[in-house]
């Protein structure tokens, strides 16, 4: 088939580049337009835009996919099908009816489960202990359209939101190859999503990445595992935001938001048993162990996160 690709992120690359080893005919790709990156807030092509460019294939950037332009261009492709990642907009119905075969897209949860913008983040959050991808074709209601493909992935007891993606990026890449590869021959038959069980996994804001260490130590770990490496998990220390990386639980127990520090360890109190801090990042400094963090501030027992 004729496909155009849609997505933004870097997480949208391994999708991308199967597509590029696979049968179908990578005729041009959607993605965001270029944004302001770094110190100096140069704009920057996002990373499927980049990957675009070196393949050598159309890129159109449009501000909304509904610009008449936009459309007009996409037709021009003659795609039969747009498999999506992490597009990043809301496409409208006169954008979705361009190709034959609709757009296609591959979303990281088991739908119905955590329909919205971080499915990843939502299920690591609520404990859930496999989640999966799955394939569906885009309609107007968000992430509720009729589903050909699912695949499933054990969440690790350690697993970040980043190391999570990272798993599910590849192995999701292979379902939608295979779910191409089933619309063409029409091998593949559609399934209507279950009206139970839907959940929704709306955007991480940075204010909801804030430890309450008030919370049990499960509770605490899970937050910051979500929110690793996005939008980050973080805490107060002297009235600065701090960034607090992974932790891992101890059987000591200390007042929430209490601080232990050992010769090479840093423990605090959360409403259940203490928590271990593995790496921490002060404004302005580079991510470092929290031992270290701790001797560069020279921190005692008894000072406190989070106020």
């Amino acid at each position: 088939m004729r496909v155009v690709f849609a997505g933004t992120p870097e997480v949208a690359l391994p999708a991308l580049d199967a597509i590029v080893a696979s049968d179908h005919e990578l005729v041009g790709i959607v993605t965001r337009p270029d944004a302001p990156s770094g110190r100096g807030r140069k704009l920057v092509a996002s990373p499927v835009a980049q990957r675009g460019e070196e393949l050598g294939v159309p890129v159109l950037k449009p501000d909304h996919p509904r610009e008449p332009e936009f459309q007009a261009a996409l037709r021009e492709l003659r795609p039969d099908c747009c498999p999506v990642v992490a597009y990043g907009a809301l496409l409208p119905q006169s954008a979705l009816d361009i190709p034959e075969h609709g757009w296609i897209n591959l979303h990281f949860s088991c739908l119905p489960a955590w329909r919205g913008a971080a499915p990843v983040q939502h299920s690591i959050w609520a404990g859930d202990e496999v989640t999966g991808a799955t394939t569906f074709r885009i309609v107007k209601a968000m992430d509720a359209g009729p589903m050909f493909g699912v695949m499933t992935e054990r969440i690790r007891d350690t697993d970040t939101a980043g190391d999570l993606l990272g798993r599910l990026a590849e192995g999701g890449a292979g379902l939608l190859v295979q779910t191409l590869d089933g619309i063409e021959d029409g091998s593949l038959v559609t399934r209507e999503q279950q009206e139970e069980g839907v959940s929704m996994a709306p955007k991480i804001l940075v204010e909801d990445a804030r430890v309450d260490w008030s919370e049990p130590a499960v509770a605490v770990d899970r937050r910051i595992r979500a929110c690793t490496p996005f939008p980050g998990a973080w805490s107060l220390f002297e009235g600065e935001r701090i960034k607090i990386g992974a932790v891992s639980i101890e059987e000591a127990s200390l007042p929430p938001g209490e601080i232990e520090v050992g010769k090479n360890h840093v423990l605090v109190g959360t409403g259940s048993q203490a928590v271990r801090l593995g790496e921490v990042k002060a404004f302005g400094k580079k991510q470092m162990a929290a031992a270290d963090w701790a001797r560069g501030v020279r921190l005692a027992s008894g000072a406190r996160l989070g106020v």
